[in-house]
């Protein structure tokens, strides 16, 4: 392999904070992973991530905009959404009963994903779901 290529590839979107956003910033993760096995899980995660930044964060405000990120490579599709804070505390990975009506989106990801990480910064929140190649987690939990 030459020195300056990679077999990663790296998408970057950004989106308004509007709620009709998250169906473009699904639609453009399903476009990128188009033919992959992975891809319908893929666009859960985005669907779930770049809602919850609208929903509990300041880029569903007034001027707000949430940030998606798509790395793919042979061994792993990291998707990061990265929100503009403005909340007290990170997100976290909560398991809620099936009966609760909210908080069960970011425990939901984690069942999908291979991974989740939860970077914190004086800017937002980065959320970022691994998916790993060749070893799916057999389907969505709901």
């Amino acid at each position: 392999m030459h020195e300056y290529t990679s077999t990663a590839r790296v998408w970057g979107l950004s989106c308004p904070g509007f709620p009709e956003e998250v169906s473009r910033a699904r639609r453009w993760t399903r476009d990128i992973l188009r033919g992959s096995p992975l891809a319908e899980d893929a666009e859960l995660i985005v669907s779930e991530l770049s809602a919850n930044a609208i929903l509990h964060t300041a880029s569903g405000r007034e001027r707000g905009s949430f940030h998606l990120a798509v790395a793919v490579s042979p061994q792993v599709i990291a998707l990061s959404v990265t929100d503009e804070g403005g909340t007290g505390t990170a997100p976290k990975v909560e398991h809620q009963d099936q009966e609760a009506e909210h908080g069960r989106g970011l425990g939901m990801v984690s069942v999908i994903a291979h991974r989740v990480v939860v970077h914190d910064s004086d800017n937002g929140h980065t959320v970022t779901a691994e998916l790993f190649a060749g070893q799916r987690r057999g389907g969505h939990p709901c």
